[in-house]
């Protein structure tokens, strides 16, 4: 299959699991979420374990070679209203081999059930369990789109608390800004995420609260010293890609490690599909900043 013929197979999956109406109920975009993911093989070279973390669930994933003394936490995407660690085990198995890591994936509590801060208290509870496991130079954090702002609230949480900070950090079109400020909210080359979903689903998760005042739900109106290393990584076309240069700036400024790497005409989440050839490339870099992480 040629490059373009998988973009367009990619982008029939996604819009094949959209509702049509942006105010379908949630269970809808669950389902539709849930069947993409599973039309996506999974190797059967995999260990998937269920795990327990001071009452979080999350699935432990580790591909061929993965070494036992390393650990990656990945946060699912799914705008902190779907997606789950079912969705995440074949992702999660590209992301093991390339870092050389199991990865756990936390599934973490979801709105409207469970609005903010479920999903960032969680992600803190997996966090101190994982230091407590690895100790901070053996743990890299992650995640995609929500789970990429999850990701960094809790490095934030993490660090406003005076605990150690990992190896590094990873965003893939992470969702930082719930207000959807970003210059690229209405790029008109996203053929899936424009403004009014990004505020929308953002209001779910944090009801009437001004997301400027809360950057453990909306990380990029934080304070961004002290971090480790970050990764990000989005496409150069979609609605997210200023969340990412937004926040890759800020770092920088506050004298911190970051680097921000943009593929073109990639759709969101572009990582997730491994028929992608983007994809593949982009699990390259991961594997190299795991690799000067971890130094080894």
């Amino acid at each position: 299959m040629s490059d373009e013929a998988a973009k367009m197979q990619v982008l029939a999956m996604f819009r094949e699991a959209t509702p049509a109406a942006p105010d379908a109920p949630i269970e809808q975009w669950r389902t539709g979420f849930e069947a993409m993911a599973l039309k996506i093989p999974l190797p059967s070279d995999l260990v998937i374990e269920p795990l327990d973390i001071d009452g979080v669930p999350c699935l432990k994933v580790t591909a061929p070679g993965a070494l036992a003394d390393r650990l990656v936490v990945h946060f699912h995407s799914g705008g902190y209203v779907m997606g789950s660690p079912t969705a995440y085990r074949e992702f999660a198995g590209r992301l093991s081999a390339a870092t050389k890591a199991p990865v756990i994936l936390p599934d973490y509590r979801l709105a409207p059930e469970n609005p903010y801060p479920a999903a960032a208290e969680d992600g803190l509870t997996v966090y101190q369990w994982c230091l407590a496991s690895h100790g901070p130079d053996k743990l890299i954090t992650s995640g995609d789109s929500a789970g990429g702002g999850l990701c960094m609230s809790t490095l934030m949480n993490a660090r406003d608390r005076g605990l150690p900070m990992p190896a590094g950090g990873i965003g893939i079109g992470p969702l930082l800004d719930l207000a959807g400020e970003g210059g690229s909210a209405n790029i008109d080359t996203d053929p899936l995420i424009q403004r009014e979903l990004i505020v929308g689903m953002g209001a779910v998760y944090i009801g009437d609260i001004d997301p400027h005042e809360h950057p453990l739900a909306s990380p990029l109106w934080g304070e961004h010293h002290g971090l480790p290393p970050i990764l990000l990584m989005a496409s150069s076309t979609e609605a997210l890609r200023d969340d990412s240069v937004r926040m890759a700036t800020s770092i920088a400024e506050a004298k911190g490690r970051v680097r921000l790497s943009l593929y073109d005409d990639q759709i969101h989440i572009f990582p997730f599909f491994p028929m992608l050839r983007a994809a593949s490339e982009a699990m390259n870099e991961i594997a190299d900043f795991a690799e000067a992480c971890f130094g080894e």
